[in-house]
């Protein structure tokens, strides 16, 4: 803990933040029965919004696009999905690895482009052989207060 002063000059205690550069991955345990296809999702919202649009006077093309970005209410239940990836057929499982909704291996998700940026910090911090620690931090805090 440190002392520091606030925006009004008043003194207050900070409390010294730690990072680390650990990396755990969630070991999920699936079950043993194969969950329906219509478990894995929830599209109540998204259907309402498509009705709401489909009605709507708008053009066809802000339809389109409205309709496009009424998919991000579609709700995703990732381990009813993980359930029924272990017991997909082989193209099944490399579809939904492709499309992200499991990750399986660490190479395939930088290769298949949903790591990229801990893949780039990682190359960062080895080329200059530092890793984020309370020492750095505390570095770097003491130059931003100069």
């Amino acid at each position: 803990m440190s002392n520091e002063f606030n925006l009004f000059g008043l003194e207050e205690d900070v409390v010294d933040t730690k990072y680390t550069t650990k990396v755990g991955v969630p070991q999920y345990l699936p079950k043993n029965s194969k969950p329906s296809l219509y478990e894995l999702y929830s599209d109540v919202k998204y259907k309402q919004l498509i009705r709401n649009i489909s009605v709507a006077n708008i053009t066809d093309e802000e339809k389109e696009f409205l309709k496009l970005a009424a998919t991000r209410h579609i709700v995703f239940t990732y381990s009813k999905i993980a359930d029924y990836y272990a017991h997909a057929s082989k193209e099944m499982q490399e579809l939904m690895e492709q499309s992200a909704l499991v990750i399986i291996d660490f190479n395939d998700a930088i290769a298949n482009g949903y790591v990229k940026l801990s893949k780039n910090i990682k190359d960062i911090m080895e080329k200059t052989g530092t890793a984020v620690s309370e020492n750095n931090h505390n570095q770097y805090a003491k130059k931003q207060g100069e």
